[in-house]
């Protein structure tokens, strides 16, 4: 006779798992990264701390931002609280896994249990994805237009060979998609419907003064707060260089490193970062604890807190 595992799976206390799931990632990975962690906290030491403590106050303007955006991209109004919260745990959630996947999946879980459709939800994600990188690249140009020269791209841009060759990667994965729509009819259906539910919620949004306002002011916010981080640090430990140098450093590097899906950006911003500051004129050692200190302020700081406040959202039943 069969044996129902339907009484045995209900015993398991799933959400009690679910709950040490985060911490146990987050301890697996600042073990992991423990030397890096130890090296930046040393090169920080004779860094100013009132500048420190200012990038740590920006940080937290930085959850708000995202916020409204995530609020801008949704007609219903959201709980303030619980939307900030799940937001700061998101992105703990974001350094685990690539790609911004993790923010996007606390965000859609959050979405679902304030009564929101599967596919305005995940409308929205895609309408907040879209709206983040344009954001990122008016600000880069607004920048450079104000401050002609300030990013050496004689140095930082890659040669001839390595362009052709993401050229080629990009197009042969937007042929592969292409192909996938008009060979699977199912998927072309699901793509056709997802197409029109996105493109009327963002039609009625920007409909709405106020929700345009928290959807670009918001996304244009993000990224200028976490360049402020960067330059905060960067004066605390006395870069030599204007804080809109290393504003746009850090805006072209995250674009950049915005073709590399890693978890929140760890890795491919770091390099880029340093790249950038490097070809700025920034010497290595200092550019490198540059990098390290915005790290430790804007994702290691928070990264345990993300993380337990990740759990007891997911206790409480808002995630």
């Amino acid at each position: 006779m069969a044996l129902s595992v339907t009484p045995v799976l209900r015993r398991v206390p799933l959400r009690q798992i679910a709950c040490l799931i985060p911490l146990v990632l987050i301890t697996v990975w600042v073990v992991t990264h423990w030397s890096v962690i130890a090296e930046g906290a040393g090169r920080l030491r004779g860094a100013d701390p009132v500048w420190l403590l200012i990038a740590v106050a920006v940080t937290g303007l930085c959850w708000v931002a995202a916020s409204c955006v995530r609020q801008g991209a949704i007609l219903e109004r959201l709980p303030a609280g619980r939307l900030l919260a799940s937001q700061f745990a998101a992105g703990a959630a974001n350094h685990v896994l690539p790609a911004g996947l993790g923010a996007h999946a606390v965000t859609l879980r959050f979405l679902r249990n304030c009564g929101i459709p599967l596919s305005r939800g995940t409308a929205s994600l895609a309408l907040y994805s879209l709206v983040e990188p344009i954001a990122r690249f008016v600000l880069l140009f607004a920048l450079l237009a104000a401050v002609p020269g300030a990013l050496p791209l004689d140095e930082i841009t890659p040669d001839g060979r390595t362009l052709l060759v993401l050229l080629l990667v990009v197009a042969a994965a937007l042929a592969a998609l292409a192909l996938a729509l008009f060979a699977i009819g199912p998927l072309r259906r699901t793509v056709r419907g997802f197409l029109h539910t996105a493109l009327t919620d963002a039609r009625a949004l920007h409909a709405r003064p106020s929700r345009v306002l928290a959807l670009w002011g918001g996304a244009l916010a993000f990224p200028a707060l976490q360049a402020s981080v960067l330059a905060s640090v960067a004066v605390a430990l006395e870069v030599p260089l204007p804080w809109h140098h290393v504003a746009i450093a850090y805006l072209a590097a995250s674009i950049a490193a915005g073709m590399v899906p890693t978890p929140g950006g760890i890795g491919s911003v770091d390099a880029a970062l340093v790249l950038t500051l490097v070809a700025s004129g920034v010497p290595l050692t200092v550019a490198t604890a540059t990098v390290l200190g915005f790290r430790i302020i804007t994702v290691w700081l928070p990264l345990l807190p993300g993380a337990l406040v990740l759990g007891a959202l997911v206790r409480w039943k808002v995630l």
